[in-house]
């Protein structure tokens, strides 16, 4: 008879076989900083609009090259439960602010740097925790006093090209003037009835055509979709282009329930075909006398259709997605009808202009339209370049989306950070106990920021945070780093236009201080055995088109 081996006493003996557990400063605090500062120095080197780019594949072998820290995060799949943690704040600064995301996360991972070493000197992780409470509410109660413009008119193109120039040069160094300038327009004219609350960031579309160059990207109102027309009508305009939406297939009905039809002879045969095509063609007849001149349809179109459609003068454009359906309702002011018909006037929608047109070698359809919806036509040779391209307007429209719901600016280039740390460390000096010393650390902390952006410009941090710290001395609160000069060098960036959103700080130092103090408020981690059998798919199934 085989002999019992009892377990070793303590914590692993209540778990089952297999469960992994780690308790205490070294186990799991200093573990999981470690996880959180390497996961942070990898998108540290991206930071700024000299960042380095990464080179990713993801487990479908599809290859990413970009600099913005939202898609690397997404594509890293990180399995580390602490650094989980600092990936779900920089998400929710994606979806809160629309970007900051890689300030969230290098914010983040230095504030458990900092903490790492007040833990060596001896303080609790709740001591630490308390004084990087009482920091970030003071840092947030200081960042108003930062603010050094104010977007006044958001239908002024002017003021938004100043405000989100910024925002889009951290990941197109260059070209952000041009693309700034067909940003704000797409914006700017997607504004119903002036009123700047009510803009939409969907409203926004994008079409990636693959050749010429980033400076042949273009911007129109309406919809671009890269398809053909199907029938020999290849455009439709005039004062009012009347645009009828179908879900269903633009083709004879089917009947719910199945049927058999005998058929004794050619006649009978002939009878039945005849009938079936004069139904299809009455209801074709009964689309075009209703003033319908371009027809849309998510379903198939089919060849007895399609010859009534010609002989009509109607034009068919299929689309596959139902969301681009949906979007092109909302452009035009059409519903989407599910049987095929005559609609009403006001199941129809209109356009200014529908025509198939060809960009380089790409055919595509446009619907010009007057109404909330523009889309950006971008140009570029390769689909990498494309996608950094659509990620940088991704940013602009996001950042005026922020300025809708707060139009305050404060100075960029590490200006603010900086004069927040003078505050700070002013204010640690006046508190008594133990907290000074967090305040203090979370003051030395926001140093990472113009050391980020001076390292990726490959010049000395050290000499441009002591530059930056005297000028601030001065009571200069405008100076930052001067990332064009290629030296450690140090401007007035309120001159120059260099601008962060308040809000896009606000809660990037808000998730960052959050998501460190809950990192620091962990002491055990308990594991338990994986469970056997097939993995659920990464995004929990449902319905797989994202856009």
């Amino acid at each position: 008879m085989a002999q019992h081996v009892p377990r070793a006493p303590g914590f692993a003996s209540m778990m089952k076989e297999g469960a992994q557990h780690y308790s205490g400063l070294d186990e799991a605090v200093y573990k999981n900083i470690e996880a959180c500062r390497q996961l942070a120095a990898s998108t540290r080197t991206t930071y700024g609009p000299n960042g380095m780019s990464k080179m990713l594949i993801n487990h479908i072998d599809k290859m990413f090259v970009t600099s913005d820290a939202a898609t690397i995060l997404k594509e890293l799949e990180v399995q580390h439960p602490a650094a989980k943690l600092l990936v779900l704040a920089s998400q929710q600064q994606d979806q809160e602010a629309g970007d900051g995301t890689n300030l969230t996360l290098i914010f983040a991972g230095a504030l458990l740097e900092q903490a790492e070493e007040l833990l060596k000197m001896g303080l609790s992780p709740t001591e630490i925790i308390e004084g990087y409470e009482l920091a970030v509410k003071k840092a947030l109660e200081i960042l108003p006093d930062l603010v050094c413009h104010t977007v006044t008119d958001l239908r002024n193109k002017e003021e938004v090209v100043k405000a989100i120039t910024p925002a889009i040069a951290t990941k197109q160094l260059g070209t952000e003037g041009f693309l700034a300038g067909l940003i704000a327009d797409a914006c700017i004219g997607t504004l119903k009835d002036g009123d700047a609350k009510r803009f939409n960031v969907d409203n926004i579309r994008v079409c990636k055509i693959l050749g010429c160059g980033v400076l042949a990207t273009q911007q129109l109102n309406g919809m671009v979709f890269k398809r053909k027309v199907d029938t020999d009508i290849t455009k439709a305009s005039g004062d009012r282009v009347t645009v009828a939406i179908y879900s269903c297939p633009f083709d004879a009905l089917q009947t719910e329930t199945k049927g058999t039809v005998l058929i004794k002879s050619a006649d009978e045969l002939k009878a039945y075909s005849k009938g079936e095509e004069e139904l299809l063609e009455g209801a074709v007849a009964e689309i075009r006398k209703a003033g319908v001149d371009v027809v849309v349809t998510g379903g198939k179109v089919g060849d007895h259709a399609l010859h009534f459609a010609n002989k009509y003068g109607l034009m068919v454009v299929r689309l596959v997605s139902k969301w681009d359906l949906r979007r092109l309702c909302r452009a035009t002011g059409a519903r989407a009808l599910p049987r095929l018909g005559a609609p009403t006037p006001e199941e129809t929608g209109r356009c200014l202009t529908a025509r198939i047109d060809e960009v380089g070698d790409t055919p595509v359809v446009v619907f010009e339209t007057e109404s909330a919806v523009s889309t950006l036509v971008i140009r570029g040779s390769t689909d990498n370049v494309m996608d950094d391209v659509e990620r940088a307007v991704d940013d602009g429209v996001n950042n005026y989306k922020a300025l809708t719901r707060d139009p305050r600016l404060v100075p960029g280039a590490g200006a603010c950070e900086v004069e927040l740390a003078t505050r700070l460390a002013t204010y640690a000096d006046s508190l008594p106990g133990l907290h000074q010393y967090s305040v203090q650390k979370f003051s030395e902390a926001l140093e990472v920021v113009p050391r980020a952006l001076a390292e990726n410009s490959g010049v000395k941090a050290t000499v441009v945070v002591s530059a930056l710290y005297a000028a601030h001395q001065r009571g200069e609160t405008a100076v930052g780093f001067d990332a064009t000069t290629g030296e450690a060098s140090v401007t007035d960036v309120v001159s120059k236009g260099i601008l962060d959103a308040y809000l896009t700080k606000h809660w990037a130092l808000k998730f960052a201080s959050v998501a460190a103090c809950t990192v620091l408020k962990v002491d055990q981690i308990i594991m338990a055995k994986q469970a056997g059998g097939p993995k659920p798919p990464a995004g929990g199934g449902g319905d797989m088109d994202e856009d």
